[in-house]
């Protein structure tokens, strides 16, 4: 069985359900069914982890303490990459340290994601020139000014163009499952959707 390497990227001011909704996906996903495969890790295609752009505590919205597993130094190989968003954007947009690691993970991952405003990170990092992207609705006009070769759609939960955005917060949610599916198949996927009690549908993307 693989497992997919999958890093979730934490920094201050990260939205809380951003990374713990993907987090809480990924990390419940079985490839056997049933609450028992949940007690071990025998059949769980991922191994989950946070990476903080530096060592020490990351405080989230709401006054949320974290504490990342990596740093961006001591992050493992990654197979997965999930780049949230939150408020704490507007500040790593500007950091060159952790926009070069998004490029040099995504160069090597089998798939980026971003939900919300970490679609920013990635517009800015140009993961997304060119492509099809879609950000918090509060958002698309601060994603289109960090490159304006961006194709912004919105309305919409998600959208797979190469890499994979969401929209705000909870829909964080639907591109996990969304990328559970694609990875492990739609049955998998539906039956951890289930397991979390999330009503979910898989999106028909736009053309």
């Amino acid at each position: 069985m693989q497992r997919f390497s999958t890093a979730i990227l934490v920094f201050d001011g990260v939205e809380v359900l951003d990374f713990a909704g993907p987090f809480e996906v990924f990390s419940r996903t079985r490839l056997t069914p049933g609450t028992a495969s949940r007690r071990t890790e025998d059949t769980a295609p991922f191994n989950v982890f946070t990476v903080a752009p530096r060592a020490g505590m990351v405080t989230a919205t709401g006054n949320l303490r974290v504490e990342p597993q990596f740093t961006l130094e001591t992050c493992p190989p990654v197979d997965l990459l999930v780049v949230p968003g939150g408020f704490g954007t507007r500040v790593l947009v500007e950091d060159r340290a952790v926009l070069d690691w998004i490029v040099r993970v995504s160069q090597k991952a089998t798939l980026t994601t971003s939900v919300c405003t970490g679609a920013a990170l990635l517009a800015r990092a140009g993961l997304l020139a060119g492509k099809k992207a879609t950000t918090h609705w509060a958002s698309y006009g601060w994603m289109a000014s960090l490159d304006a070769s961006i194709q912004v759609v919105e309305g919409v939960r998600y959208v797979e163009d190469t890499v994979i955005t969401s929209a705000g917060v909870q829909a964080g949610m639907d591109i996990a499952l969304a990328v559970v599916a694609r990875l492990c198949g739609i049955g998998v996927a539906r039956e951890t959707a289930q397991y979390i009690e999330y009503r979910w549908e898989p999106q028909d993307q736009p053309a």
